[in-house]
């Protein structure tokens, strides 16, 4: 009678949230060395350097606010050139860190492999990275809304939270994404999929109250159209009401950190094992 082979199980021993949150804590300095190497690794032999964190969003912002106002005729705002920037400052933070993010655990493979550490830090560092240019980014709208005569006043303080909410969300999708994309490959052309078409029914280029039928639905559960309305409102203003996409980002978010730390804690220790 033949033997039957043994399976190995690949599930773990699953480790709580509190002790997740402080083996992270544990972790600040290499989350702080990897945020250094990603970030020195992306400009460091290109002659303009951080520069192009900056001129690449401002590129696209021009032509998106030329093409769009000039072919499709779109007239969102008194100068819709900002309006489009301010729209492309949390968008082009947003999909590049998800594009680095969900793919993190994986593309770190060498160093996942040798060493046990919380591997919530790969997807995280990739937040950090962007943050430099994402903040600078944000400095140019600021100084730009003088310059085309659009006042800035106390909304400018909603920045903060709207900040604070993209990079929850952005978190939220990189944590998921990067647990997932260990057992799926196919998440990575996933994520790059959903992305391009995820910018159309994004408010970025127009105004979700100029939206209809299935359109302005799908703004609506869009996570991003909450976050996109708080910064027009903090820049340009003139959003009209944001209550519901606001609640709708902050429900988005929950979920996904909720259902990344389920993810991370459930997994994280037979990662390694499946690279």
């Amino acid at each position: 009678m033949l033997a039957t082979a043994p399976t190995i199980d690949l599930q773990g021993e699953s480790t709580s949230p509190g002790r997740l949150a402080r083996q992270l804590w544990e972790a600040r300095e290499l989350f702080l060395i990897l945020s250094r190497k990603e970030f020195h690794v992306r400009y460091r032999r290109a002659s303009f350097g951080i520069l192009w964190a900056l001129a690449l969003p401002l590129l696209q912002a021009a032509v998106l606010a030329l093409v769009f106002s000039k072919v499709a005729h779109i007239r969102a705002a008194p100068h819709y050139a900002v309006f489009v920037l301010a729209g492309m400052a949390p968008w082009s933070y947003f999909s590049m860190t998800i594009s680095a993010g969900s793919t993190a655990v994986v593309d770190s493979t060498d160093l996942s492999s040798k060493v046990y550490f919380p591997r919530a830090v790969l997807p995280l560092a990739q937040l950090a990275a962007n943050l430099y240019g994402y903040l600078v980014t944000v400095a140019i709208v600021l100084l730009l809304c003088p310059l085309f005569h659009v006042g800035l006043g106390p909304a400018a303080l909603l920045l903060l939270p709207a900040s604070i909410l993209l990079l929850a969300l952005t978190a939220g999708f990189c944590l998921t994404a990067s647990a997932l994309h260990v057992y799926f490959r196919d998440v990575r052309y996933i994520v790059s999929a959903a992305l391009m078409v995820w910018f159309y029914v994004t408010p970025v280029v127009y105004p979700a109250g100029d939206a209809s039928g299935k359109l302005r639905l799908l703004l609506e559960l869009n996570p991003m159209t909450g976050i996109l309305d708080l910064f027009r409102t903090a820049t340009v203003g003139g959003v009209g009401p944001m209550a519901v996409p606001v609640l709708i980002s902050l429900a988005w978010t929950l979920g996904l950190l909720t259902t990344a730390t389920l993810l991370h804690c459930r997994y994280q220790r037979v990662f390694a094992d499946l690279l």
